[in-house]
């Protein structure tokens, strides 16, 4: 079957990398090869291509992330072992089904979760005996997008500290809105180095890809709770 290879992109640049984990065997320890790789890298907003009114491209970037495509690159390298299985991975995690068009793509997280479940991308972490807020949504910040009624579950801020024992290296961050037609504001990838909680994140405050103490982003950010994935 022919592969959709991104806009943008090199067959060698993709190879190249990947090859700095050729020795790494767990996806955990993958991701943390190639999160680290891109520290210091800029951030790039609205970087992917498309709308209602104009044709979606497959593209991507190894020079600059926004906090999704960064998350999704990522995941897609440490499935790969060349550069064919990046691209399939990559547009299986961006798109529904892996339907390359604007309405197909994951634009809210919940769906970009839901698919990526599906899709067996993903998988859920244990989330036994902690709290737990299950809240009805109708998300609608998107343009072109109609109104979306979601069922959300996510973990209360103040319950952090209950679930931080069950994270490894690799698991994925998701923050939830205050705001009552947003799902997700942001989101990151969670690092555990000794006792520290880390998160490798595309943050547009601070400019690029950074790797900032899990606890520092709790503190100085107001959300609602937090919702957690694997990758497999």
């Amino acid at each position: 079957m022919k592969v959709t290879h991104p806009k943008g992109l090199k067959r060698r640049e993709v190879e190249a990398l990947l090859k700095r984990a050729l020795d790494e065997r767990s996806i955990a320890e993958r991701i943390d090869v190639f999160s680290r790789r891109f520290l210091g890298y800029p951030y790039q907003a609205n970087p992917l291509i498309g709308s209602p009114e104009t044709a979606e491209v497959f593209t991507a970037s190894l020079t600059g992330f926004d906090c999704v495509t960064y998350i999704e690159t990522i995941i897609a390298l440490a499935r790969a072992s060349d550069f064919d299985d990046f691209s399939e991975a990559l547009r299986r995690i961006r798109y529904r089904e892996g339907r390359i068009d604007w309405r197909a793509r994951n634009h809210y997280i919940t769906e970009w979760i839901r698919n990526n479940l599906r899709a067996s991308m993903l998988k859920p972490i244990s989330l036994r005996a902690v709290p737990i807020v299950r809240k009805e949504r109708l998300l609608n910040v998107v343009d072109g997008l109609p109104a979306r009624r979601v069922r959300m579950r996510w973990v209360p801020k103040t319950a952090f500290s209950r679930i931080c024992g069950r994270l490894n290296t690799g698991d994925l961050i998701f923050f939830v809105s205050t705001a009552k037609n947003l799902d997700v504001f942001h989101g990151g990838i969670f690092v555990r180095i000794g006792q520290r909680l880390l998160m490798r994140h595309a943050s547009r405050s601070q400019g690029g890809v950074v790797e900032q103490e899990l606890s520092e982003f709790l503190e100085t950010n107001g959300m609602a709770g937090l919702i957690l994935a694997r990758p497999r």
